[in-house]
């Protein structure tokens, strides 16, 4: 009896076999808070100072795991070069923050950008030892992507997503209306990884039936993308794919490009999503400066508001989450109170506009030219480093990393989504230092 007591396992043991499983391999936390970003968090107050998800426990676990790993020696630490571009960063958010104009208020943004953008990459970086870890995080892209797509997809054959010109039409996944761009990038960074995980399995050594399931996936995720109506998600992530082609194979970049087309004509055509309304919504794109619609147009006096901020506060910025406290007194008087959305959940709302949506524009503001400094030197490198050491599955942190600096240039960090840029910095990251894991399997 004794013995077969001592063989059912207490949760004192359970919870000791958890802890071994993930201080043996970590990714498997990068991989859960990619996969927890899916978890609905229900209406929530955005105009509240901080917002933590389950991702964001997860991301926040996989730190606490990495540091105990990394006192004991068992995790290689971060580089030189990491190290000084992860210092900056919080020596400029430091600086701006003990420069604000609301020092109190400004301690939490100091805090959210040192998780988003130095901690969590950080900790990415150091958990990803070898091939597996990787890919283990891509696919857990790729599943959230999937998930969300699927949802999505959903949302618009059947009329039960956000409003879009009047109808419920609009794919926004398990976010809901008041995080409208969240399953377009979450669709997005999957497309972008089953695309470069399916161009890996290329050649003798590849894997012919991953190969063809990372296609489909990808191949799939173009509907939900599509329907989320997200000019901003569609130009990053072409963007993105473009470069992702081409620095795999410029000849299979062409190809790409005719099936690309053609596939958008059975999309449009065939499928009907012209009349929904992407024709249009794609038209839009060029008609951005000579005849912006409203929501383009309050970007533009937002993208203002900031450089006149930043003129006010040129060195060290206002601080950390200063904008929407300096916008009413900066900005044009035909800005809009706020941007509409509308669910079956929620009703019709206006969402307050509480940042440039711009996020090199909101690092000026805020942080000033020490911020920006700052910025470019870790986007910069991760992005040179990226460029010339990815090869493999390697090629998904580049084209992850492209979309984030495409969007950046009209978006910036906000949302359930957020700590999902974190984790590509992550792999951007360990890309760019040079020892990959694709060479040095464990």
């Amino acid at each position: 009896m004794a013995l077969t007591l001592d063989l059912v396992p207490t949760p004192a043991r359970a919870l000791h076999r958890t802890v071994a499983a993930l201080a043996a391999r970590p990714s498997l936390l990068a991989a859960a808070t990619v996969l927890l970003v899916c978890v609905p968090t229900g209406e929530k107050d955005v105009t509240a100072a901080v917002h933590v998800t389950a991702a964001d426990l997860a991301s926040l676990a996989l730190v606490a795991v990495t540091a105990v790993e990394l006192l004991r020696g068992r995790t290689p630490a971060i580089g030189r070069t990491a190290a000084v571009q992860f210092g900056v960063i919080v020596f400029a958010a430091a600086v701006a923050t003990v420069g604000s104009i609301d020092p109190a208020a400004s301690l939490t943004g100091f805090v959210r950008l040192t998780q988003v953008f130095v901690l969590v990459p950080a900790a990415v970086l150091c958990s990803l030892r070898d091939r597996t870890d990787r890919r283990l995080v891509l696919g857990s892209f790729v599943a959230a992507a999937l998930v969300q797509g699927v949802v999505g997809a959903h949302q618009y054959l059947t009329g039960t997503g956000a409003s879009y010109t009047g109808r419920p039409i609009r794919a926004v996944g398990t976010f809901g209306a008041l995080d409208i761009m969240a399953m377009s990038t979450v669709v997005s960074y999957g497309l972008l990884a089953a695309l470069a995980l399916g161009l890996a399995e290329r050649g003798p050594a590849g894997r012919p039936q991953l190969r063809r399931a990372m296609f489909a996936a990808a191949a799939f995720l173009a509907f939900p993308l599509a329907v989320s109506f997200s000019r901003g998600s569609w130009i990053a992530t072409g963007a993105a794919a473009a470069v992702l082609l081409l620095r795999a194979d410029a000849r299979l970049a062409v190809r790409s490009a005719v099936l690309g087309l053609a596939a958008a004509v059975v999309l449009i055509g065939g499928l009907g999503l012209g009349a929904s309304g992407v024709t249009a919504r794609i038209s839009s794109i060029g008609s951005v400066s000579a005849a912006p619609d409203q929501s383009v147009s309050d970007r533009y006096d937002l993208w203002s508001t900031a450089g006149r901020i930043w003129q006010d506060h040129p060195v060290s910025g206002a601080g950390p989450k200063a904008f929407q406290q300096l916008r009413d007194s900066n900005a044009p008087l035909r800005l809009s109170s706020g941007s509409d959305a509308a669910d079956a959940t929620i009703g019709f709302q206006r969402e307050p506009l509480l940042s440039p949506h711009n996020m090199y524009l909101l690092v000026l503001s805020e942080q000033g030219l020490i911020g920006i400094v700052a910025y470019a030197a870790l986007f910069l490198g991760l992005l040179i480093g990226c460029l010339r050491r990815a090869r493999g599955s390697g090629l998904a942190a580049l084209a992850l990393l492209v979309w984030v600096l495409v969007d950046f240039l009209y978006a910036d960090i906000g949302g359930t989504t957020t700590v999902l840029t974190s984790v590509v910095l992550g792999l951007a990251a360990r890309t760019a230092a040079g020892a990959t894991p694709e060479a040095t399997p464990r």
